[in-house]
C-alpha cells in the first residue's frame, strides 16, 4: 500500500472515530461509526491473502449488522421522543437494541466470536489497530448512554464476557488469539463498571489500551505470532522474551504491575456498591486469563527449548525496526501502581 493511501485511511479512520466520540446528534454518531468501518477493511487486507479476506469479511457483516440494529434504535427512539439528540432513553426496548448492537461493536458475550477469528486472520499492526482503536467510538456512545441502560443486562454481558474471555484462552497456541480473548475479558470488566462510575471504565480502557499497544509492538518487532516462535526468541533477545512476559502479567492483573490496578479499583467500587457477589465472581474468573498467562511463560521462558549446544545462542543481528517509545511505555506498564491513590483521586 502506498504511504500516501494510507495516511489518508488513517486520517478517514481517526475523523470518523473523533465525528462519533464529539457528536451529541444520533445520526451523526452513527455516521461517524460507519466511516470508521469502511476506512478499516483496506487496513485487514494490507497483506493481499484468502485468510486477511476471510477475515475482512466476517468484520464487515458483523459490524454492518451491529450499525443496522443501532439505525433501527435511533429510528425507534426518533419516533417515541421526536427528536435525533441524546436523551434519557425510558423505554425498555431501546435500551435492550443499543445495548445489544454496542456490545456486536465491541465484540462481547454473546457476539464475540468473530474477534479471535478476525484478529487471527490479519498482521500484527492491523489486530493492533482493530483491537484498540475500534474500541474507542462504541465505548464512547456507552458512556454517553450508560444512564438509561438496563443494569441487570449490562451486568449479565459482562460476566459472560469475563467467562469467555478466560475460558477461551485456555487452550490457544496462537498469540493474536490470547490477545483477542484477553480483550473480551477486558471489555467485561469496563462494562461491569460503567452503570457505577463510568470514570473507572476510562481508566481500565486507557490501561488496557497502552498494554495492547505494548504486546503487540513487541511481537511485531520479531514477527512472533505462536508460542512456538515465541520460545525461540530467548535465543535472540533474552530481554525482549522477559519484558513481554512481563507485560502479560500486567495484562492479567497481577500485583504489583499496572494491570493490577483496574481490577482493584473495580472491585472496590463494586463493594461500596453493596455487589460483593459479582465482585468475588469477577476476581475468581480472572483467574483464568492469569492462568494462562503463567502457562505461557512456562512454556516460554522457564524451560529451554530442545536444541543442540552449537545452536543455544545465535547471532546477535541489529534490530531494524526503530521503536523510540517503548522503553516509557514498558515503565508504565509495570511500575506505575504506587501512583494509584493520585489517579483514584483523579478519577
Amino acid at each position: 500500500m502506498k504511504p500516501i493511501i494510507l495516511m489518508l485511511i488513517m486520517f478517514t479512520i481517526f475523523m470518523g472515530t473523533m465525528l462519533t466520540m464529539i457528536s451529541s446528534h444520533w445520526l451523526l454518531m452513527w455516521i461517524g461509526l460507519e466511516i470508521n468501518m469502511l476506512a478499516i477493511i483496506p487496513i485487514l487486507m494490507k497483506k493481499a491473502s484468502p485468510r486477511s479476506t476471510e477475515a475482512a469479511t466476517k468484520y464487515f457483516l458483523t459490524q454492518a449488522t451491529a450499525s443496522m440494529l443501532l439505525m433501527f434504535t435511533i429510528i425507534i427512539n426518533m419516533l417515541y421522543s421526536g427528536q435525533w439528540g441524546i436523551t434519557n432513553m425510558h423505554n425498555q426496548l431501546i435500551s435492550f437494541m443499543i445495548i445489544m448492537a454496542l456490545t456486536m461493536k465491541l465484540g462481547m458475550t454473546p457476539f464475540h466470536l468473530w474477534v479471535p477469528e478476525v484478529t487471527q486472520g490479519v498482521p500484527l499492526t492491523s489486530g493492533m489497530l482493530l483491537l484498540t482503536w475500534q474500541k474507542l467510538a462504541p465505548i464512547s456512545i456507552m458512556l454517553q448512554t450508560h444512564p438509561s441502560m438496563n443494569l441487570n443486562t449490562l451486568l449479565l454481558i459482562a460476566l459472560l464476557s469475563i467467562l469467555a474471555g478466560g475460558w477461551g484462552g485456555l487452550n490457544q497456541t496462537q498469540l493474536r488469539k490470547i490477545l483477542a480473548y484477553s480483550s473480551i475479558a477486558h471489555m467485561g470488566w469496563m462494562m461491569a463498571i460503567l452503570m457505577y462510575c463510568p470514570s473507572m471504565t476510562i481508566l481500565n480502557l486507557m490501561i488496557y489500551l497502552m498494554l495492547t499497544i505494548i504486546m503487540f509492538t513487541m511481537l511485531n518487532m520479531y514477527t512472533n505470532t505462536t508460542t512456538l516462535t515465541l520460545s525461540n526468541l530467548w535465543n535472540k533477545t533474552p530481554i525482549t522474551t522477559l519484558m513481554i512476559l512481563i507485560s502479560l502479567l500486567s495484562l492479567g492483573g497481577l500485583p504489583p504491575l499496572t494491570g493490577f490496578l483496574p481490577k482493584w479499583a473495580i472491585i472496590q467500587e463494586l463493594t461500596k456498591n453493596n455487589d460483593i457477589t459479582l465482585a468475588v465472581t469477577m476476581a475468581i474468573l480472572a483467574l483464568l486469563n492469569l492462568y494462562f498467562y503463567m502457562r505461557l511463560m512456562y512454556s516460554t521462558s522457564l524451560t529451554l527449548f530442545p536444541t543442540l549446544n552449537n545452536t543455544k545462542m545465535k547471532w546477535q543481528f541489529q534490530q531494524m525496526k526503530h521503536m523510540p517509545l517503548l522503553s516509557p511505555l514498558i515503565i508504565l506498564s509495570t511500575l506505575t501502581l504506587p501512583l494509584s491513590p493520585t489517579l483514584l483521586i483523579l478519577n
